[in-house]
């Protein structure tokens, strides 16, 4: 009987805490946006936009309102803060703090790049002649972050008598950097600040004329190339070149033969470049190739001749040409490798005795070693179906070394040195997870083909622990992105050991829109073919429900930037298909932004989403644009993010959809905003700082697993 009571008793006490955490639960309301009703009329067609006002960011109402969303998030997901905190410091045990790059040589000099324990940034270093040389640094990125909440160093560029350093610095996120230049023999950095570009230069010859890289202070279009002299004003810098075409950008930069300097310019779909030998910068650039439309081209030297990467005569998945470097029109260009229908050409690199060819096939990554003297090409062995391996700092021309980087899901990253001639490899360093737990023969690793709508087969790649029971009670999460072209290849992750440790599958989903099965992949997943890219998705989340490794309501989605657009048009599509979603910086304000020409990167995307002046873009992007397809109907739990100074994806775009979202959709389901008030499209800049944004999104996932630690 005492027993009894006893039972009854802790029953009712729990019952009551029960009853009372509900009840606090429906204490944290989420904040309402106001609304202001703004007609867009396009094509005779008319939307209403109720939130158009929050893009005001100077306005105390928005940041208000942003704030309050961050106080429900932070209120609503506080019995989860301790886990947060387990999860970063388990992720960031396992990262080895005093870590150090693999040395690569260059004019003289080894470079290398490394962290010291408790720092979150690096530190540039460099030691003349051997390894055993007194170090050098170059740059303490911990001493001048000092003060910053936010901060990139990016393009450090030496110049050819190693006497200076070119370098941007960003400090607020929006990749408008400021350039500097640095005496290495002094360590003096000159008062010369070079604002508003993109951080990257490049020296010419003399050792004292730099070329960079200016964007559009409005829409962050980098479209100006300047000539600086080092002792003068930047107010007198040349302007070299202005690339005034809109849906083009311009960059500069020196061959691996040191000859030339190159400014490229480039859209989706169109390549031009200009070249002037680096001894005389005061020369003038010319022309290598005019552009034409649909033709993309890049250029390396070597010799006296230029090889050249294009999908020139309708070679789709690209083909290697050569031209003598006095060429002076594409009629002098000859095919070294023809175009090939099964085979993607994605680059080359060239060594003074050695072709290096980089080139995929049914989506896996293939290198091609081919002697200048033409005895013997051979590919690189890989045994399985999940692996990503790319060449990686190749900077030095008369060498028989090829330094390449290879990993799988279950595999960490290794940098290895391959001899060419010898055909011996050096690994000479496999990432390090720390922690005493990991085996990679405790995970396994598969490729799985899911059938689209059209007939279409998928590639999933995934990796889990070994001993998983395909009973449809797996949680997983399955990420794509499937924009630009951009592959998304196999990769390793410690952090992503979290996740898996605790029971989850993590699958890749290879869809259309990416380039991972040749450029038709890319084609039949872009414009007016975008909508191949959702339901590719979709119909890889059935396959995995189908063939039960998990099921919908054990079945989660993630994206980020573009991918966060597939994240907002699957859960408009197949909002029962998830049980929770995670959207990182999506673009999901599609129509409204394509149209608005005054938005960095716009009119760059026309070739990408096509231009909604045009009234048959319009009605196609409307007809999937996230924001404008948020209808009644229960959706997914969802966590969306976003950075305030964010320049790729606008903070409003998130922050619109879900006041839409908040207003329209059915049901209990969470639904939280959480936007970093310092950052920009990468998230925070410090490498330990990103584990606290990862640990929110992993225990957004275990809460609805209901797993507590």
């Amino acid at each position: 009987m005492k027993h009894y009571l006893s039972a009854i008793i802790v029953l009712i006490s729990t019952t009551i805490h029960a009853q009372k955490m509900k009840s606090k639960m429906n204490e944290i309301k989420p904040p309402v946006a106001k609304i202001v009703p703004k007609k867009l009329e396009k094509h005779g067609h008319v939307r209403v936009d109720n939130y158009y006002w929050l893009n005001e960011r100077e306005n105390p109402e928005v940041i208000d309102y942003l704030n309050k969303e961050n106080e429900y998030y932070q209120k609503s997901t506080a019995h989860t803060k301790q886990f947060q905190e387990e999860l970063f410091l388990e992720m960031k045990g396992r990262i080895k703090e005093d870590d150090t790059s693999v040395p690569y040589f260059y004019n003289g000099y080894w470079y290398i790049t490394r962290f010291e324990t408790g720092k979150d940034y690096p530190i540039h270093t460099r030691k003349k002649g051997s390894l055993e040389a007194k170090e050098e640094i170059l740059f303490d990125c911990n001493e001048m972050a000092k003060g910053q909440s936010y901060f990139n160093l990016s393009g450090i560029n030496i110049s050819e008598d190693n006497k200076w350093a070119a370098f941007g610095v960003d400090l607020v996120s929006r990749r408008q950097y400021t350039i500097q230049i640095k005496n290495l023999e002094t360590g003096e950095i000159l008062p010369v600040k070079i604002e508003n570009t993109t951080g990257g230069s490049t020296w010419a010859s003399d050792n004292k004329t730099l070329f960079y890289t200016r964007k559009d202070a409005q829409t962050l279009r980098s479209d100006k190339i300047y000539k600086h002299k080092v002792g003068t004003n930047p107010e007198n810098d040349q302007l070299i070149f202005h690339e005034k075409d809109d849906t083009f950008y311009t960059f500069v930069y020196k061959e691996k033969s040191k000859k030339y300097l190159v400014i490229g310019s480039t859209s989706t779909l169109t390549s031009e470049y200009q070249i002037l030998e680096a001894n005389n910068p005061d020369g003038q650039f010319r022309i290598f190739q005019p552009r034409v439309r649909g033709v993309e081209y890049s250029i390396s030297h070597y010799g006296d001749s230029f090889y050249i990467v294009t999908n020139k005569d309708k070679a789709t998945n690209f083909k290697l040409m050569k031209t003598p470097e006095t060429a002076t029109s594409s009629d002098q260009w000859t095919d070294l490798i023809p175009h090939r229908k099964d085979v993607l050409l994605e680059g080359i690199e060239i060594f003074k005795e050695y072709l290096v060819i980089e080139e995929r096939t049914n989506g896996l990554h293939k290198i091609q070693i081919r002697p200048w003297n033409g005895k013997g090409d051979y590919y690189l062995p890989f045994d399985i179906e999940t692996y990503t391996a790319y060449t990686t700092t190749n900077v030095d021309f008369d060498t028989e070394i090829l330094r390449y980087a290879y990993q799988s899901m279950a595999t960490p990253s290794s940098v290895i040195d391959f001899n060419m001639r010898t055909k011996e490899k050096t690994v000479l360093k496999e990432q390090a997870v720390l922690g005493g737990k990991f085996d990679k023969n405790n995970y396994a690793e598969e490729r799985i083909w899911a059938t689209a709508q059209d007939g279409t087969k998928v590639p999933i790649s995934i990796v889990y622990k070994k001993g998983m029971k395909k009973d449809g009670k797996n949680p997983f999460l399955l990420y794509a992105y499937g924009s630009y072209g951009s592959s998304m290849d196999p990769y390793f992750s410690s952090t992503r050991l979290s996740l898996l440790d605790r029971g989850f599958i993590y699958g890749i989903a290879h869809i259309r829109g990416g380039e991972d099965l040749g450029r038709d992949w890319y084609e039949n997943g872009k414009l007016l073919k975008k909508k191949n890219t959702f339901t590719d998705f979709i119909d890889c989340s059935k396959f995995v429900i189908a063939e039960k490794y998990t099921s919908a309501a054990h079945l989660y989605a993630e994206g980020g930037s573009a991918g966060g657009l597939l994240m907002g048009a699957i859960v408009n599509m197949a909002p029962e298909l998830y049980h929770g979603v995670i959207a990182q910086v999506p673009f999901v304000d599609v129509v409204t932004t394509m149209l608005d020409d005054t938005i960095p990167l716009t009119t760059g995307e026309y070739d990408e989403w096509g231009n909604p002046n045009d009234k048959k873009y319009y009605e196609y992007m409307l007809s999937y644009s996230p924001y404008d397809q948020v209808t009644e109907q229960v959706y997914p739990n969802m966590y969306v993010s976003t950075g305030l100074h964010d320049s790729q994806v606008q903070y409003w775009e998130p922050a619109k959809w879900v006041a839409k979202l908040r207003v329209l959709k059915k049901g209990n389901n969470q639904l939280f905003l959480d936007t970093n008030m310092d950052a920009g499209h990468g998230g925070a800049s410090g490498r330990f700082e990103a584990l606290k944004e990862l640990a929110k999104e992993f225990t957004f996932l275990f809460d609805l697993e209901k797993i507590t630690k």
